[in-house]
């Protein structure tokens, strides 16, 4: 499956060449495009979401297929076909382009996208963006990315419909992250498009500015060799690991929000140094390529199953049953909750830290605590 084409200034990028490093787009061509296994997973997701919206506004498609296909990835484009089509229902007579491709280059240098879904009428145009990742949780408001779809439709549309107000909603399932329609009037989009986007697009594509690390950095073909980044987390470590030898709680606490970058730095280096060595045999002084360690498995699963019940052993498969997705669809949502729904349980997950900003509940670890205590007393 093909990965989707970018351009130097992609607006997939744009958080970090429009908003905060305008000189890494360019520096960034110096290193290959290519998408790792998320990339490929993500495009995979994509192409599922397409074919079944599609199906559901009753347009011709080929159903696609991939090594990533899972249930989760059927229940993740189920639920977003589900979001779109509610979405049109708010919009009357609306049409709907699906995977639409978007010229950008009256706004950004040779630029060009993908929108996922745009949904266009009575005075609206309603972008939507499917973000399969789970990695960094996403946010619609002000989104730069979706901004510059918005441009792009505006200029294709902006002949055949009357818009006004520009919608742009993200749907991100495995994040249990739906940020919804955050609204900015057509007038105030084209400004910034003229005032914000244009000078900032044009030193981007010149190269010029001032490089700035941050989180943003994450995608950034560079970072493993940036000299910026390196030297922003290095001033980290630096500073936090000083003396006196104990860090205070108010120190750990200043240090948490930055240990996520600075293990990203970290991990990237490592891997940038491990491909190199594999697939460029580049020597590193001190290192050196070994195999890691490996698991046996089976050289051919039916040959081995013949030879032992060829040697008179019968108990040679185990049996499980299928997972509560696939048992869901095989019975029926309503059939399903009527037979097991007293049956199923959703543990709590295993505690994490995360900042305060984090949509999810806070556990009350003392509470906790108590009633465990309890009940081992008890």
């Amino acid at each position: 499956m093909a990965a989707r084409a970018h351009a130097k200034l992609s607006p997939s990028g744009a958080e970090r060449w429009l908003v905060h490093c305008t000189p890494s787009a360019s520096l960034e061509t110096q290193f290959p495009n290519s998408a790792g296994e998320a990339a490929e997973e993500g495009t995979a997701a994509h192409a599922l979401c397409e074919h079944k919206l599609k199906k559901a506004l009753k347009r011709r498609s080929r159903r696609p297929h991939s090594d990533f296909d899972s249930d989760e990835m059927e229940d993740c484009a189920d639920g977003y076909v589900a979001f779109v089509v509610e979405q049109m229902q708010e919009i009357p007579n609306a049409m709907v382009c699906i995977e639409q491709k978007l010229d950008l280059r009256e706004f950004v240098p040779e630029s060009f996208g993908t929108a996922d879904c745009l949904i266009v009428g009575d005075g609206i145009l309603h972008v939507i963006d499917f973000k399969y990742g789970l990695g960094v949780l996403v946010d619609a408001e002000q989104n730069p990315q979706m901004m510059l779809y918005a441009l792009g439709a505006l200029t294709m549309f902006g002949s055949l419909y009357d818009v006004s107000k520009v919608r742009m909603s993200i749907y991100q399932p495995r994040r249990e992250n739906v940020s919804t329609s955050w609204s900015i009037s057509a007038d105030e989009l084209m400004t910034w498009a003229e005032k914000t986007v244009k000078p900032r697009a044009q030193m981007a594509f010149k190269g010029e500015g001032e490089f700035a690390a941050g989180a943003w950095c994450q995608f950034c073909r560079a970072s493993p060799r940036c000299r910026a980044r390196a030297e922003a987390q290095l001033t980290v470590a630096q500073d936090e690991f000083r003396l006196p030898p104990l860090l205070t709680d108010e120190e750990i606490a200043d240090l948490l929000p930055r240990l996520p970058e600075l293990v990203k730095w970290a991990n990237a280096i490592s891997a940038y140094a491990l491909e190199s060595a594999v697939n460029h045999g580049k020597k590193w002084s001190g290192y050196k390529l070994v195999a890691g360690r490996s698991v046996r498995k089976y050289a051919d699963e039916g040959k081995v199953a013949e030879a032992a019940k060829s040697a008179g052993f019968k108990d040679i498969f185990e049996h499980k049953l299928i997972t509560l997705t696939s048992m869901e669809k095989l019975m029926g949502k309503a059939t399903f909750n009527e037979v097991l729904g007293g049956l199923i349980i959703k543990p709590q997950g295993k505690p994490t830290l995360v900042p305060e900003s984090d949509k999810r509940p806070a556990i009350d670890v003392v509470s906790e605590f108590t009633n465990l205590e309890e009940k081992e007393n008890g």
